[in-house]
């Protein structure tokens, strides 16, 4: 068995799903694909879920209206008479039938946003696989909703592995027994014990596919990308990039928890407990080898690493009776953090005060009030940017330290991280 990942540039066109085909359609032996939503879809159903949220019931639909006409040009270019599949349009009404029926609270906001926002996974996978049926590539549509079992941490659950194994097992065991070699199942999201949809995180679908392959024993994983492989900055920021052939699962690590979004954070894990190796291959090139991301290596990465994290908040927190924070004081500031689900980039501390780089959160305003509840002062800046410089040399800290906007540098031997205002 094979796992490969295509994210949702690879298919935002109906060029880009036929080529997917063309990637997958020779392969023998057991291939489970997962699929993101097509291009822009989940910041578009983000926008759906706003209006939700605020009750603007008239602007939420009209909003998805946008989403079926974006499918429809792709749907256009697949099928014969360019005509919606039952199953897509059955999505597209639980969609339209929810934004009409409910009547949702702010408290139960990352509910609803998993409730809504998986839906983009669901539309894209459902014609995909329809579209390689219609073609001649026999394959099985999986509802990961009924394979990943979560906790219920909305907008950021974790899958319960064993649980998630012995129902993928068993669905990839039944499409075997009618023939089925192919599946074809949704990254990013999955359901509680009690059925409520839950979702990953962002750019979840990378960790979607590495548990799939840990729990189905693969030979590897493959994500395939706009880009030849691993590169040492991301070229439309940083355009003398380098290509990487080769890391390891901490340089992976490492660069995932720093921002890079060549991979999603938890990916590695799953896959270094099973020695699985990580493949990064152009979507372009289906001959092409890319990167690869395993436990060992032949030559150490020796160029600079380059990551840009942008949307941070920087928010400075201390006690205001000026006790010392590294006191019981941590453990009341990073209890408050969970229950917030606060993405914590970077901290820094002194005697009496901590900084933290996290990202952007539409709770902020209830952030600081709790924690102005367990006796802080917090302040906090906006429209921040973290920039991570792995491997840094002496030409890289000289360009990259010395520039005006710079509100919190942090150097190790390795390492330097950088928090300043949002660049253009």
């Amino acid at each position: 068995m094979k796992v490969y990942k295509f994210g949702g540039a690879s298919v935002r066109s109906a060029e880009g799903v036929k080529n997917l085909k063309y990637i997958v359609e020779d392969e023998r032996g057991g291939l489970f694909i997962i699929v993101s939503a097509m291009g822009k879809t989940t910041n578009a159903l983000e926008v759906v879920i706003d209006h939700f949220m605020a009750g603007r019931k008239d602007e939420a639909t009209n909003e998805f209206a946008a989403v079926e006409a974006y499918h429809a040009t792709i749907i256009a270019g697949l099928f014969e008479g360019g005509k919606t599949p039952a199953a897509v349009q059955k999505l597209y009404d639980e969609v339209r039938a929810t934004i009409a029926r409910e009547t949702p609270t702010e408290r139960d906001f990352e509910k609803w946003y998993d409730a809504l926002v998986s839906y983009g996974e669901l539309i894209s996978t459902t014609i995909i696989s329809e579209y390689l049926n219609s073609a001649g590539v026999c394959n099985k549509w999986v509802d990961m909703r009924r394979a990943f079992v979560t906790d219920d941490k909305f907008k950021y659950a974790n899958v319960d592995m064993k649980a998630s194994g012995e129902r993928l097992r068993a669905v990839v065991a039944e499409g075997a027994a009618d023939g089925i070699e192919i599946f074809v199942g949704q990254g990013f999201i999955g359901a509680t014990p009690k059925g409520e949809t839950t979702t990953l995180g962002r750019e979840g679908s990378d960790y979607s596919a590495a548990v799939v392959a840990s729990v189905l024993d693969a030979e590897s994983v493959a994500i395939w990308k706009d880009v030849i492989g691993v590169l040492n900055a991301d070229p439309k920021i940083f355009p003398e990039s380098t290509f990487i052939p080769e890391l390891t699962y901490l340089d992976a690590v490492e660069l995932a928890f720093s921002g890079a979004q060549i991979i999603h954070p938890k990916t590695i894990k799953p896959l270094q407990n099973k020695n699985i190796p990580l493949h990064v291959r152009p979507f372009g090139d289906k001959f092409a080898s890319g990167s690869v991301i395993r436990g060992e290596i032949a030559a150490p990465i020796e160029v600079p690493i380059l990551i840009l994290k942008r949307g941070q908040v920087l928010m400075q927190i201390r006690p205001r009776d000026y006790s010392f924070v590294l006191e019981e004081k941590l453990g009341d500031i990073f209890a408050v953090l969970e229950q917030f689900n606060t993405k914590v980039n970077l901290v820094q501390t002194s005697a009496i005060s901590m900084s933290l780089s996290i990202d952007r959160t539409r709770r902020l305003d209830e952030l600081v009030k709790a924690l102005e509840g367990h006796e802080f002062f917090v302040t906090y800046d906006e429209g921040m940017e973290m920039l991570t410089i792995r491997g840094y040399t002496e030409p890289y800290l000289e360009r990259y330290s010395r520039v005006p906007g710079i509100f919190l540098a942090q150097r190790t031997r390795k390492i330097l991280r950088l928090v300043r205002k949002e660049t253009v």
